[in-house]
């Protein structure tokens, strides 16, 4: 009872907040737009003929990964059916650079340069999306019955289709970042991941009630799923503090203020779930254009990266290394050692028993590195355990840790952000009492 009054007033504190209200209502419009645009079919393609595809393939592979993140577009054709995957591939494309070429890193350090990558960015995604969609219609033309008219101009009308999709819906990623709740790119994915859990559940009910899948197996599976997201929530709250301390200021009339000791939280998990989309989104892109490619080399060194394949291993070994480095990676771009010990130091604060400045940044350097890689070796086992359990139990399809990795990690993040909303609503309201208070005060007359 206790616990559904407090979220009964955890909603209310929300609609009483109307910045944060109107931020979660621009978002949930954003999404209803993009779920109802993942149903507006392409032309000239007959998407009974794609589903059997896909029904034939049992929902796995680099095709049925790609379709889980897209929400089931690329198995109806439909004209998002590239979703934001292009966008995501340029973002990893530009962040290494930006680690890679001193002049794009010096950009990213100001408004004006960041603006420019951006731009950067998106002229790469349009690149990206028109290699894709000109596979995509490859791929569809050499399906049987799939197409009516194919050709040179359906080709080039498939290129402008899903072309156009994948901008719009970058460009529906970035409203939501921008003007919404939480990171548009990351909340479209994972949209697009829990639309598909009730038809993945109803199959599963149903094998389990044709004896397709064993009593034993379906336990297993709800434990492991239970298990996964404890974890996950465990070890994504999971930081290791820094004790820092100011040191004693005199106040007026000789007073003191005592010391006080803060923390800096370092989370185990900094990059959070960004690791896992960047790793699949490398495998997946190259290994969809394989297949869409039509080309029987490219398609055979596509199925090396099939996941549920005859032959996985190479999947699980390229998507453990991908992981492990783009956490370093990802952790070193959005954590800068430098600028907290010097902000610390024009504080006036330090950390005991490490000198400010240099040795401050270099300690923190050491404490992020010694809990990134067990994070790292946490994720890792989390994205590929999983699948290859499910595998076992012979699970006809593609859902596993990866999937709620990213719906867990995702749900936390936009509700820590809604928090921070929330905490700096209270903080300015007790802010405008204190003014208030204070111009009704008579003024001290020092006597």
């Amino acid at each position: 009872m206790a616990q559904t009054n407090a979220a009964a007033q955890a909603v209310a504190n929300i609609y009483k907040t109307p910045e944060l209200w109107q931020k979660i209502t621009f978002t949930l419009v954003c999404l209803v737009i993009y779920r109802a645009g993942a149903h507006v079919t392409a032309p000239g393609i007959d998407v009974t003929a794609m589903m059997d595809f896909f029904a034939s393939q049992g929902g796995g592979g680099l095709l049925g990964l790609y379709n889980l993140f897209v929400g089931g577009s690329l198995e109806r054709a439909t004209v998002l059916s590239l979703g934001i995957m292009p966008y995501i591939s340029a973002s990893i494309f530009m962040q290494i650079a930006g680690a890679v070429v001193p002049t794009i890193d010096k950009m990213n350090k100001d408004e004006e340069g960041r603006k420019k990558v951006t731009q950067w960015t998106r002229y790469l995604t349009v690149v990206l999306a028109m290699v894709q969609a000109y596979g995509f219609a490859l791929f569809v033309a050499g399906l049987p019955n799939a197409v009516s008219r194919p050709g040179a101009w359906f080709t080039v009308q498939m290129m402008l289709f899903l072309t156009t999709g994948a901008l719009f819906v970058m460009w529906l990623g970035e409203q939501i970042t921008e003007r919404g709740i939480g990171n548009g790119a990351s909340l479209l994915i994972f949209f697009s991941i829990v639309q598909g859990f009730w038809p993945a559940i109803f199959q599963t009910f149903e094998l389990f009630s044709t004896g397709a899948i064993p009593i034993f197996s379906l336990i297993l599976l709800g434990v492991l799923m239970l298990a996964i997201v404890a974890a996950v929530v465990a070890v994504t709250v999971a930081a290791r503090r820094i004790v820092i301390q100011i040191p004693q200021r005199t106040m007026g009339r000789g007073r003191q203020r005592e010391a006080s000791r803060n923390f800096i939280p370092l989370r185990i998990t900094t990059a959070g779930v960004m690791p896992i989309i960047f790793a699949q989104s490398v495998i997946i892109v190259p290994g969809a254009i394989g297949q869409f490619s039509g080309n029987p080399r490219l398609q055979e060194m596509a199925e090396l990266f099939n996941p549920m394949g005859p032959n996985p291993w190479v999947y699980f070994i390229v998507s453990a290394v991908l992981i492990i480095l783009f956490t370093f990676f990802y952790t070193s771009i959005i954590f800068n050692p430098v600028d907290i010990a010097e902000n610390l130091k024009k504080q006036g604060g330090f950390v005991p028993g490490v000198k400010p400045g240099a040795k401050t940044a270099e300690y923190i350097e050491q404490v992020i590195e010694r809990i990134t890689f067990p994070g790292a070796l946490f994720l890792t086992a989390i994205a590929l355990l999983p699948m290859l359990i499910m595998r076992w139990i012979n699970v006809p399809f593609l859902f596993g840790g990866t999937s709620l990795l990213i719906v867990v990690g995702v749900a936390l993040d936009t509700m820590s952000q809604m928090q921070q909303h929330l905490l700096l609503r209270k903080y300015d309201g007790f802010m405008k009492k204190g003014r208030v208070r204070f111009r009704g005060r008579a003024p001290a007359t020092g006597m």
